[in-house]
């Protein structure tokens, strides 16, 4: 069990509260919104790969962040000198962005949520037990197999401390941990190389999830995928029907479906779902929500970065639109509510409507006999990168595991099999939706506007009718 870390408290150390809220005052006077944002991060990191300690890094930093917003306008400054001299500084710069004299809107509500402990996830294993964990996990992959011939593994940890002020005088405050393990295997077998990896991470103690047990799992699934690749073959290209595994398939969905429904680019009507608030957007048996409550998951948070509580939001019910993801800028320019999605990188960046853990809901089939009722297609377990166009929908991703499937029965791994569509007209051609809802390991971020936030995904198994396959053969 780690230490109760010292709560980051600047307006012991570094700043005076009354003056403080005095220039915030100053700066947000006219403004519709906006408040200081001020914080401390702490990370470490550790990297092992072809049998060397390769990486081994620390970094801190402190800054604030201060935001005036008016109307769709907003003025940012932010310093990584925490001191009355910046602040006053980016008063003057904020200020800028107030054209005309507002009232400011409601704070958000206060929050005695716990959705993870206030440990530092660093501090609980010693530097050198880390560095020799990592060692025996090298050690340990060469063992099951002779063709493993590289192996990377890394963990990583960090603490973030944030204080937001508003004008009204409240001061809200969290202390967010964070933790991850990766590990990459590379086999080969006749001139042939193929990989996999496996990983896991969440808000809680490093220590946690790099005990022998817990590596050894990663260790094994990264060979497996690896020794799975190594067998596979050429993808045949086509339209054909798709069913996609539970869990971390849903950063499909993240990215397809998820990103058109975050507010800002339905307001600026960017979004391919813009204007279909209210209407049937998916097959009946499709629910998804978004929601940043769960415990010690990766994309949790008890507050956003503007001081709203994190909350389950609904996006869609039953197959239609119901809802989206604010924050209070884009919430209030659209005449409803923040919903706890407006999150920020770091102080040098302003908050814009993001996902925390977006993932759909359970259904009523059998997940074995969605598999089984296939007759030609595709199974999807495993993906990796991918693009999205936000304006359309449209997406290519890369499955990292993924077989052929004939008559129902799973057929040969494919090598090099992507996934070509849009999110709006997948959606439609759901055709099942599984009983095997799971949420991913705990490894996603997600970037929008040069900002990268943790995130969590997550799905049941899934049918989808008609997508088109990428692939270096064409089908027969």
């Amino acid at each position: 069990m780690s230490e109760i870390v010292a709560t980051f408290n600047p307006f012991h150390d570094y700043l005076d509260y009354e003056k403080t809220l005095k220039e915030l005052r100053k700066s947000l006077e006219g403004a519709d919104d906006g408040e200081l944002f001020i914080e401390s991060t702490r990370g470490e990191g550790l990297t092992y790969d072809d049998g060397k300690l390769r990486n081994a890094t620390y970094n801190s930093s402190e800054g604030f962040g201060l935001r005036a917003v008016s109307g769709d306008i907003t003025g940012y400054a932010h310093s990584s000198t925490i001191d009355e001299a910046a602040l006053r500084t980016a008063v003057k710069t904020v200020r800028l962005a107030i054209n005309e004299l507002k009232t400011p809107v409601e704070p958000p509500q206060k929050t005695d949520r716990k959705l993870y402990s206030n440990d530092d996830p660093m501090i609980s294993v010693p530097f050198h037990n880390k560095v020799e964990t990592l060692k025996s996990i090298d050690d340990y992959a060469r063992s099951l197999d002779k063709r493993v011939v590289q192996v990377s593994a890394s963990f990583g940890a960090s603490l973030q401390q944030i204080s937001i002020l508003r004008v009204e005088g409240t001061l809200t405050s969290d202390i967010r941990p964070m933790a991850r393990i990766n590990i990459s295997i590379i086999v080969e077998h006749n001139g042939r190389r193929e990989s996999g990896s496996s990983g896991a991470g969440g808000r809680f103690d490093l220590g946690s999830i790099i005990t022998e047990a817990s590596w050894k799992l990663h260790v094994k699934e990264a060979l497996r995928i690896a020794l799975v690749n190594l067998r596979s073959i050429p993808t045949p290209a086509g339209v054909m029907d798709v069913v996609l595994g539970s869990g971390w398939p849903g950063v499909l969905l993240h990215e397809a479906i998820g990103h058109g429904l975050e507010g800002d680019f339905n307001r600026k009507k960017t979004s391919a779902f813009a204007n279909l608030m209210g209407k049937q957007v998916a097959s009946k048996d499709v629910t998804i929500v978004d929601d940043g409550t769960l415990v010690d998951r990766r994309g949790s948070i008890n507050i956003d970065d503007e001081g709203t509580p994190s909350a389950r939001n609904i996006l869609i019910s039953d197959g239609q639109l119901v809802g989206l993801m604010q924050d209070r800028q884009n919430a209030r320019l659209m005449g409803v509510e923040a919903t706890g999605n407006g999150r920020r990188q770091g102080y040098e960046h302003a908050p814009m409507p993001r996902m925390t853990n977006t993932f759909m809901l359970g259904g009523k089939e059998n997940a074995e006999n969605i598999v089984k009722d296939l007759k030609n297609g595709i199974y999807a377990t495993g993906f990796s990168g991918g693009q999205v166009d936000i304006t359309n929908g449209k997406f290519v991703f890369s499955c990292t595991e993924a077989y052929k499937v004939v008559n129902g029965e799973i057929k040969e791994p494919l090598k090099g099999a992507t996934l070509i569509g849009d999110g709006a007209t997948a959606l439609t051609k759901i055709r099942a939706v599984g009983d095997d809802l799971a949420l991913d390991p705990g490894i996603g971020n997600c970037g929008k506007s040069g900002q990268w936030v943790p995130v969590g995904v997550g799905q049941p198994t899934l049918l989808i009718s008609g997508l088109t396959i990428g692939g270096s053969k064409a089908n027969t």
